[in-house]
């Protein structure tokens, strides 16, 4: 796996969490992980195609999620993760990949994303974990989203 993969989807998601959630994250360490299914955490999966072809993973912990989406309704507190926040959630998810497949476009690499597929932690059974390039995204006072790139 290269590094520069997962560069676009670094730049995207601290774009877009600036415009939809008004905070600036700030990027962690860079590094290969294996995907750990942890308890209480939403999981965004997205789908690419075309000249790179693999998964895209955003794991989020509950509720962080839950912060995200208030943040996204203009500070609306939201005590679960409904219909209407997974719906929040997963365009978020959609947002930054379509910006990341538009810079890599614009860097010659033709790729096609899926729709977003929103999960919790007890829905993963058949998500197989596997090695990917993994780097969070810290938001203060939101918390931690963890950006995952599985390509092959």
């Amino acid at each position: 796996m290269k590094a520069e993969v997962i560069n676009p989807f670094l730049k995207s998601a601290c774009v877009v969490i600036e415009q939809v959630i008004q905070v600036s994250p700030s990027a962690g360490n860079l590094g290969v992980k294996e995907i750990d299914l942890i308890d209480n955490h939403i999981w965004i999966k997205i789908g690419m195609t075309g000249q790179i072809s693999g998964d895209i993973v955003f794991g989020i912990a509950e509720n962080v999620a839950l912060r995200m989406v208030s943040a996204m309704m203009g500070g609306y507190p939201i005590s679960e993760m409904d219909e209407m926040g997974q719906s929040a959630i997963s365009e978020l998810g959609n947002m930054i990949s379509g910006n990341a497949s538009t810079i890599l476009s614009n860097q010659g690499v033709t790729v096609d994303i899926t729709p977003p597929q929103v999960m919790k932690s007890e829905n993963l059974v058949a998500f197989l974990p596997r090695k990917a390039l993994s780097i969070p995204l810290v938001m203060d006072g939101i918390g931690e989203l963890d950006i995952q790139v599985m390509i092959s």
